[in-house]
């Protein structure tokens, strides 16, 4: 029997050439989870299941509850599905649930907004442990005027400036409500919650907030780089491996 069903999955994407399959690239999470589900219903080889995701995160980038879903013509429960993907995923993918949800029921278009962290580290020693998943920084960024930065950002912008898709012909305005920046102990991180995110927004937000920081922008210039909606004006995309996609809301 046909029916929708959502997952949420967690990977840790420093493996993989990102979310979106890609012809010729094996190593997507998308085309992992297609590939896994589509040999467990015995899809036709012209006919493979299609995973549709809340999001499309970039190669090295990781997610701790990433929202998908697909269409599968199965009579196995919920919980089966589940033990089924996770025993033949890879074990950098973790799929932590399986719901039967509406037939209208999209994980892209019905997302009403999107948690996004980026983690840095600064210090004398080497974080060993979290080593693929900050991004680690030469010295301490001035986090005070990072935070006055932000306040120009909050709201519904166009954000052009933070877009590394160069050729977008999509509207380019999006609404960030919250930035939120935290130290603890030798970590900065920053939270991103918005209705969408551009291609590297958050990342190029970040590698921007960070210059900030480092004195190399002033807090007072966001507004016009923002503004300009040119991408000239702001910083460097931050590495991937700090970034992670936290929530999706429904």
């Amino acid at each position: 029997m046909k029916r929708n069903y959502k997952f949420i999955i967690s990977y840790d994407g420093t493996r993989f050439f990102g979310w979106e399959r890609q012809p010729g690239k094996d190593m997507t999470i998308q085309g992992k989870l297609e590939s896994v589900l589509s040999r467990m219903i015995n899809a036709p080889a012209d006919n493979p299941v299609n995973v549709i995701g809340a999001g499309r995160t970039d190669a090295g980038v990781h997610a701790r509850a990433m929202t998908a879903n697909a269409v599968l013509d199965t009579d196995m429960t919920e919980e089966e599905i589940q033990e089924y993907m996770n025993e033949y995923l890879p074990d950098d993918i973790s799929v932590n649930e399986v719901k039967a949800c509406s037939e209208r029921f999209h994980a892209r278009y019905n997302a009403l907004g999107k948690t996004y962290r980026y983690t840095c580290w600064y210090g004398k020693s080497k974080p060993v442990f979290d080593r693929k998943y900050v991004t680690i920084l030469d010295k301490k960024p001035d986090i005070e005027a990072m935070r006055k930065a932000t306040e120009v950002l909050v709201g519904t912008h166009d954000f052009k400036s933070f877009c590394g898709n160069a050729k977008m012909k999509k509207s380019t305005v999006r609404c960030v409500d919250t930035i939120n920046i935290e130290e603890s102990g030798n970590y900065i991180r920053f939270y991103f919650h918005g209705n969408g995110f551009l291609q590297n927004m958050v990342r190029i937000l970040t590698g921007t907030l960070l210059e900030v920081g480092f004195g190399n922008i002033k807090p007072e210039e966001m507004e016009e780089i923002l503004n300009a909606c040119d991408r000239q004006r702001s910083g460097p995309t931050a590495p991937p491996q700090g970034l992670c996609m936290m929530k999706v809301d429904y």
